[in-house]
């Protein structure tokens, strides 16, 4: 076991856009990822094996760090809920489109909340990040007491605070946006779901119609019988090329424009997250005010040091608020256009090739004719 990480700055040893979830390994009900990444020094590579506990450990480390300046105006990338083997409905609620496949959208978003993470300006500084890359044993399991998290848990007091009017209406315009887009966003993902999940029903049925068609196959003499047993057994290879074009179709869906949907809905969550912390800090400044403006005179000095405190601190979080909505900003657009375009590039190239297996099929017809 590892011992006790302190958030001391540190510089990482491996290249970020190195990282690398390679393959899932199970055992049981256990899943455990590969992770590999190359070496700043160009020397070799970083190889560890993590749990989804050890990526919850490292989460937990990073909204820890209550001692670094501005850390709540930081949106956290978003860590995909935990992976299970079982396929209940309950599980593909919470994972989504992260949950089809055999694994491979879902090591791809670990991979991506790794690389975000260790590119982060501020994130990538906390030594936890670097044991959770380099070290060659798993992390602790030791519970972390302060999380900035912890004192969000009273629902009631939450949506006091989360509709709470805004003295900055750079901050106000973004919560209205941010409320609809988290919402559109997730729909997006959901109604996209429903068009992978469709996709593979038409891929199942038409591999169960193309097995059916061979039943109709008869060894007979008879040259009608004949004919219509070669017509079956054609028909059986044309719905099987459906199938695999429909099921190459759902895959490239998954792994392009299904990963980036799910990226930016849980995205929009986090920054939402971001702006309901930094929404309880103008409170408690606004809080801090009054109880100085209400403050004995015996008591006044104290109550305008806690003031002063608390605005220092409000002022630090909104700046690090805006650089990060920038940032998001920006790299939301990319992520979203990258993933579209590799979306119609293997939609174009998954139907050219199906152009000319069907076209097969046609001049087997003809020939048959």
């Amino acid at each position: 076991m590892m011992e006790e990480v302190k958030n001391t700055p540190s510089d990482l040893s491996v290249l970020d856009h190195s990282i690398k979830v390679t393959e899932v390994l199970q055992d049981g009900d256990m899943l455990t990822f590969i992770i590999v990444s190359q070496k700043l020094s160009g020397t070799g590579e970083y190889h560890v094996d993590r749990t989804y506990d050890d990526f919850d450990w490292l989460q937990q480390h990073l909204f820890s760090q209550e001692e670094v300046p501005g850390i709540q105006g930081v949106i956290f990338p978003p860590l995909p809920a935990r992976a299970q083997v079982s396929t209940s409905p309950k599980v593909m609620k919470q994972l989504g489109l992260l949950g089809l496949g055999e694994w491979q959208p879902y090591c791809k978003a670990l991979e991506m909340f790794l690389k975000q993470v260790a590119a982060h300006r501020i994130l990538s500084k906390n030594k936890a990040v670097e044991i959770f890359l380099t070290n060659a044993d798993p992390p602790g399991r030791q519970r972390v007491k302060k999380n900035i998290f912890n004192r969000l848990s009273q629902a009631v007091e939450g949506m006091r605070k989360e509709g709470h009017k805004d003295v900055d209406e750079f901050f106000q315009t973004e919560r209205g946006h941010n409320l609809l887009l988290t919402g559109y966003t997730k729909m997006a993902a959901e109604k996209f779901l429903d068009v992978v999940l469709t996709e593979q029903k038409i891929a199942v049925a038409c591999g169960h119609f193309a097995a059916a068609l061979h039943l109709c196959v008869e060894a007979e003499e008879d040259p009608e019988k004949q004919a219509f047993s070669r017509v079956c057994v054609k028909l059986s290879e044309v719905f099987d090329s459906i199938k695999k074009s429909t099921v190459s179709t759902a895959v490239n869906d998954m792994s392009t424009l299904g990963l980036g949907l799910d990226l930016e809905s849980r995205y929009q969550e986090a920054e939402k997250e971001m702006l309901f912390r930094r929404t309880c800090k103008l409170v408690e400044l606004e809080n801090a005010g009054k109880n100085a403006e209400k403050a004995k005179p015996v008591r006044k000095t104290a109550m305008e040091e806690v003031k002063k405190a608390a605005e220092s601190e409000y002022q630090h979080i909104c700046g690090v608020a805006k650089q990060e909505i920038a940032q998001f900003k920006q790299s939301r657009v990319e992520m979203l256009q990258e993933a579209l375009v590799q979306w119609c590039e293997t939609q174009l190239l998954t139907a050219k090739e199906g152009v000319d297996v069907f076209n097969q099929h046609l001049q087997a017809f003809k020939q048959m004719a």
